[in-house]
């Protein structure tokens, strides 16, 4: 493990330019993306509510279960780990209670969001409602004053685009500096000239999200790059594939009655044990 702690490293890895952020939806997901030689890996609150609980992503998972799997996904890997905390809890734990679990688990950044807990959406759905300006200025306030590791990157997302436009959205990002928040993350912009119009204002680290079936252009590393965003998101990709993958592998086995067609296409016990450090465990 580093020394250098989790929130330094991926604010160190900005430095170098902008970077690719996949979605790990397990923690054995994670170590594959640390394989691939990606900087950072990003817990998705979509991801783990279908992935692990197979619910909506609504805000129905706990914030022992999302420390939970924090904790096994920063154990499993040596890269950052961003943490979507949604909405942080607040209602049910209280926000200084998230940061301080989530900081306990070696997140690198905890991105929260400003829409009301208790009817809280996907982000690329419509419908959805804002807390106040400055509900969320205090909000951030009080993440700020909880961290404990002042490196921890705390990610405001704004959800402002869809439901009272973009200079609202704006408006609303830089009161968010003000208030603490280390990087700024519009959700579910509709346009590139969108995306363009964010980054020439908002002089702070960008987060863009490039989530397939949503409202947002899928764009490259390149043109996000030269747009001045710091990170991008591919939060739900791997677990897409995955799922699309399981599906039509079932079809196979039922139709076939055996799975002998698909074997060329699966990671081998070997590849397995490697990525698991088989080898290293004292059995």
């Amino acid at each position: 493990m580093s020394d250098i702690s989790p929130g330094k490293k991926l604010r160190q890895a900005i430095t170098q330019g902008t970077i690719q952020v996949p979605g790990a939806p397990n923690a054995l997901m994670g170590r594959l993306i640390e394989r691939a030689g990606y900087p950072a890996a990003y817990l998705s609150g979509a991801a783990l509510s279908a992935g692990v609980m197979a619910v909506p992503d609504i805000g129905l998972f706990s914030l022992s279960e999302l420390q939970q799997q924090t904790g096994y996904l920063t154990t499993a890997v040596d890269i950052p780990v961003i943490v979507d905390a949604d909405t942080g809890f607040t209602e049910k734990n209280g926000l200084t209670e998230t940061i301080v679990a989530l900081d306990s688990a070696d997140a690198a950044a905890v991105q929260l969001e400003d829409q009301v807990e208790a009817t809280k959406r996907c982000g690329h759905l419509s419908g959805k409602s804002l807390v106040s300006v400055d509900a969320m200025c205090t909000k951030l306030q009080t993440a700020t004053r909880a961290r404990r590791d002042s490196d921890l990157v705390l990610i405001a997302r704004t959800d402002a685009y869809a439901v009272e436009g973009i200079d609202a959205a704006i408006e609303r990002a830089g009161r968010y500096l003000e208030a603490g928040a280390d990087w700024i993350f519009p959700e579910a912009l509709e346009t590139r000239e969108d995306f363009a119009k964010f980054s020439a204002v908002i002089d702070a680290p960008l987060v863009a999200n490039m989530t397939e079936f949503g409202k947002s252009p899928n764009m490259t590393i390149e043109e996000l790059s030269q747009l001045g965003y710091a990170a991008v998101l591919y939060p739900v990709t791997l677990l897409r594939l995955a799922m699309k993958t399981a599906e039509e592998a079932l079809a196979t086995i039922q139709s076939q009655g055996t799975q002998t067609e698909l074997i060329d296409r699966m990671q081998t016990r070997a590849e397995l044990y490697e990525l698991l450090d088989y080898d290293a465990r004292d059995l």
